[in-house]
Formats: structure tokens, C-alpha cells, sequence
């Protein structure tokens, strides 16, 4: 991640519970998760990949302390959202509980390792990629249409808050992921960027013919600034620019995407979140949000712990609070939680067009 950056204005807030209330329609909303490793709630446990983090030291802090296919020491982004907006945390799609009246909390169909594009993540070999993940959400509404009827259920889908993430692997699991990458060889960084953006914008139209009518889309993170890459590329702790670049082209890019699609459709269906800022606040000051550093993950070997999944013979730090990244690419429940206070609160920098909350006052009066 490299060259242009953006102006990040640091916005200090207090890690405390803010109470939402919303009616009893909002509160009973169902919650869909589509995308990557970032919100896979345990998916991934279910097939044969080496995408998983179903083994201790995972979980070490989930009520269960037990791994859960979650890649985080506890909570990720999907349960932390369930549990602000007053909901149950969505089972995986592949787990056998999901059925019943579970099925209409909503359902995560995420899984580790997969992009926009589907030949990101090869190496991973069996993962769900989006076109599957959508097949499933389709199964899904079949199987609440069995238990509600069709028209509840198609209320339902409606009235669902979803969340999707993706972006991110098809830089640091493709286009970097060797040198010489086919896709480095196809396209000019700037070229690449466009492409993901035409690629995705088929997924988020396909998103809103399935019924998705609030989105939540997240842009990809500072790249550049992660363990993993900082263990592998970096050569005295400093960002990576050619991968942080990736990330300043690709994130306003979509967000003029989302604008464009919501003017298309007539109304803000698609929510922008700014992953990059809220992420590169606690990066590029991590003591002023009770973080002893952000360049260390909590768990992992060689420079930074950032090389290689977290592992029972891995480097594991005491405090799991005072680390901004829990393995070498993913943040811990506690910046988790600091990065769910801006989806809940944050101003147009950013949720653009608006923030959960107000979206969550808005459709309880619908």
C-alpha cells in the first residue's frame, strides 16, 4: 500500500455502551453477513481448506473461551453489531443449529478467504465464494418461506439489515500475493482497482435483486500497515506503499460506486463504511485508544507475530486488550468494538450516507 493518502481526521470516542432504542419491528430484524474472514463466524469449519481458525489459542476470549471459527481472540464485527443493535448473533449458514425459529435471526454465510473476484484465494481451495454464498442465501429464504410464508418472509429479507466485506484479499491473496502475480502482469495497479469496482458492483446489484434493502459495505482497511504485511515487506516497521496504495484507490472508488448505485436505485440502500479511517485512527495514534501498539499483533511468530495463522505454539501476549490486531491480519474484539462505535455513531466521514443509528431510528418508524 503505497503513495496517495488520505487526510485522516482522529475522532476520539469513548469506549462505552450507547443505547439505540428502536421499536420492537427494528429490534426483531433479521441480520445477513456476506464476505471474508473479517465477519466469517465459522463457516469455514465446515469445509475442507486451511482457511480456519477453528484451533486454540482462537477464541481465547469468547464467552465459550473455546475457538469458533471466528478469526479473533473473541467477538468479530457481525456479533458486535448483533449485540448494539439488540439482536442474537447470526449463526453460520453451514451450522447444523441454524434451523427453526433460529433461522429467522438471519443467517452468516461469510467465509475466510474469499474476494470480488473468484480466482482470489485459489490457494485456499474450497472456500464459499460470493456466487455460492448468494446460492445459499437463496436456499435460505426458501427454508423461512417453509416456516413463515412467503410474504413474511419476503418481509423479512426486506427489512434485514446485511453487511458485507470484501476487498481486501483480492490485493493481499492475489494481486501481492507473489511477485509477478497473473493479475499484477493483467492490469496497472490504478487498472485493477476499476476492475474490482465493475466486479463488485455485479455483487451488490445481485445483493439488491435477492431482497437486500439496507447494505452496510465496507472498504478494505490500511493495508499497508497490517502485521502480516509489515512482517513480510517491510524492512524497519514502516507502512508498505505499494499495498497501502491499493487501498487509497480502491476505498473512494467505491464509495463513488455506492453513490452512483443509490442514485440508480433511488434510495440509500447501500451504506459506505469507512473501514481505512476508523481503522487508521487507532494505527496511527494507538495510545490515545489504550493501545500499547498497533505494528505487533497479539498472536503470532517471526517479525511483528505477523507472520502465519495464530497457533498454540504462536506468541500469545498476556493482555489482549492493549493489542490493536490479534493475528497478522485481523484486528482484535477490542478494536472490533472501537471500529462497531463508528458504524453505530460515526459522522460522514465515516457511514456515508448515514450511521446505524439513524438508520435504525429511520426504519423503525417505516
Amino acid at each position: 500500500m503505497s503513495s496517495p493518502w488520505f487526510v485522516v481526521t482522529t475522532i476520539i470516542v469513548p469506549l462505552v455502551a450507547v443505547i439505540v432504542t428502536v421499536s420492537p419491528q427494528a429490534e426483531a430484524r433479521a441480520f445477513f453477513v456476506f464476505g471474508d474472514s473479517l465477519v466469517d463466524n465459522g463457516n469455514n469449519n465446515y469445509l475442507a481448506t486451511t482457511a480456519r481458525s477453528d484451533s486454540p489459542p482462537y477464541g481465547i476470549d469468547y464467552p465459550t473461551h473455546r475457538p469458533t471459527g471466528r478469526f479473533s481472540n473473541g467477538l468479530n464485527l457481525p456479533d458486535i453489531i448483533s449485540e448494539r443493535i439488540g439482536s442474537e448473533p447470526t449463526l453460520p449458514y453451514l451450522s447444523p443449529e441454524l434451523r427453526g425459529q433460529k433461522l429467522l435471526v438471519g443467517a452468516n454465510f461469510a467465509s475466510a478467504g474469499i474476494g470480488i473476484l473468484n480466482d482470489t484465494g485459489i490457494q485456499f481451495v474450497n472456500i464459499i465464494r460470493n456466487f455460492r454464498q448468494f446460492e445459499y442465501f437463496q436456499y435460505y429464504q426458501r427454508r423461512i418461506t417453509e416456516i413463515v410464508g412467503q410474504e413474511q418472509a419476503h418481509r423479512l429479507v426486506n427489512q434485514a439489515l446485511v453487511l458485507i466485506t470484501l476487498g481486501g484479499n483480492d490485493f493481499v491473496n492475489n494481486y501481492f500475493l507473489v511477485p509477478f502475480s497473473a493479475r499484477s502482469r493483467q492490469f496497472a495497479l490504478p487498472d485493477y482497482c476499476r476492475y474490482l469496482i465493475s466486479e463488485y458492483r455485479k455483487i451488490l446489484l445481485r445483493l439488491y435483486e435477492l431482497g437486500g434493502r439496507r447494505v452496510l459495505v465496507t472498504g478494505t482497511g490500511p493495508l499497508g500497515f497490517v502485521p502480516a504485511e509489515l512482517a513480510m515487506r517491510s524492512r524497519n516497521g514502516e507502512c508498505v506503499p505499494e499495498i497501502q496504495q491499493a487501498a487509497t484507490i480502491f476505498n473512494p472508488l467505491l464509495v463513488q460506486l455506492i453513490q452512483q448505485l443509490n442514485s440508480q436505485l433511488g434510495s440509500d440502500v447501500f451504506i459506505s463504511a469507512n473501514a481505512f479511517s476508523m481503522k487508521m485512527d487507532f494505527i496511527s495514534n494507538p495510545q490515545r485508544f489504550g493501545f500499547v501498539t498497533s505494528k505487533v499483533s497479539r498472536c503470532g511468530q517471526g517479525p511483528y507475530n505477523g507472520l502465519g495463522l495464530c497457533t498454540r505454539l504462536s506468541n500469545l501476549c498476556p493482555d489482549r486488550n492493549v493489542y490493536a490486531f490479534w493475528d497478522g491480519f485481523h484486528p482484535s474484539e477490542r478494536a472490533n468494538r472501537l471500529i462497531v462505535q463508528q458504524f453505530m455513531l460515526g459522522s460522514i466521514e465515516y457511514m456515508n450516507p448515514m450511521n446505524l443509528s439513524t438508520i435504525m431510528a429511520i426504519d423503525s418508524r417505516t
